[in-house]
C-alpha cells in the first residue's frame, strides 16, 4: 500500500506542491487551452479558490520548468524548448493606504522583476519603468512577455471605506495596467 499524499492546505506555489508530494488536480490542460485561445484574461473566483496557485502554475509553464509537469497533461503538449520572460505583480501582501504607498509597492514589484529579468531601470515614471521592462524582456528573449497580476484590486479594496483614497489608488493602478 502506498503512502497517502498530503493535502496542500495553504500552499500557493506549484513547485512546492509538485516537489512535496502533495495532491494536485491537473489543471494544465485548461491552462493550455487558455494559452491557445486568447491573449488577455481576467480570472475571477472566490477567495481561497486557487487563483494564486493557477498563476504560479502558468509562471512555471512559461518559464519552462518541465520536470514539475511530469505526468501532467501539459508535459506532452508544451514546447519545452521555448522559455518566456514572466513578469509577476502581486498586490496580495500588506495593506496599501495611500497613492504614495501604492507607488512604493509598484516600485518594489518592478525592482524585483527588473532584477529577475536582468533589466535596467531607465525610466523616470512607474509606467515608463514597466513599459521599459516589458520591452527589454522581449528584446532579450525574442519571446512575448507573460504578465501575471495577482490580487490586482486589493489596494482598492483595502480602502473601500475611504472613497477618495480608493479613487486615487484606482487611478494609480490604471496608470500601471494601461501599459499592458
Amino acid at each position: 500500500m502506498s503512502a497517502r499524499k498530503k493535502l496542500p492546505i495553504g500552499i500557493q506555489t506549484f513547485r512546492e506542491i509538485r516537489e512535496g508530494g502533495y495532491y494536485y488536480v491537473d489543471k494544465t490542460g485548461f491552462a493550455l487551452r487558455l494559452i491557445d485561445e486568447g491573449t488577455h484574461y481576467f480570472l475571477s473566483r472566490p477567495r481561497r479558490f486557487g487563483k494564486s496557485l493557477f498563476l504560479d502554475t502558468l509562471a512555471e509553464l512559461f518559464a519552462g520548468s518541465e520536470a514539475l509537469f511530469a505526468g501532467l497533461e501539459a508535459q506532452a503538449r508544451w514546447d519545452w524548448s521555448r522559455r518566456y520572460p514572466v513578469v509577476r505583480l502581486s498586490f496580495g501582501g500588506g495593506v496599501v493606504q495611500s497613492a504614495e504607498e501604492l507607488d512604493a509597492k509598484i516600485s518594489d514589484l518592478l525592482t524585483d522583476n527588473e532584477r529577475d529579468l536582468g533589466s535596467a531601470d531607465e525610466a523616470a515614471t512607474l509606467s515608463g519603468r514597466f513599459r521599459h521592462l516589458l520591452r527589454q524582456a522581449h528584446e532579450q528573449s525574442g519571446e512575448r512577455v507573460v504578465v501575471l497580476v495577482d490580487e490586482y484590486d486589493k489596494p482598492i479594496l483595502d480602502n473601500i471605506t475611504r472613497p477618495e483614497a480608493a479613487r486615487e489608488i484606482r487611478d494609480g493602478l490604471r496608470n500601471l495596467y494601461s501599459v499592458i
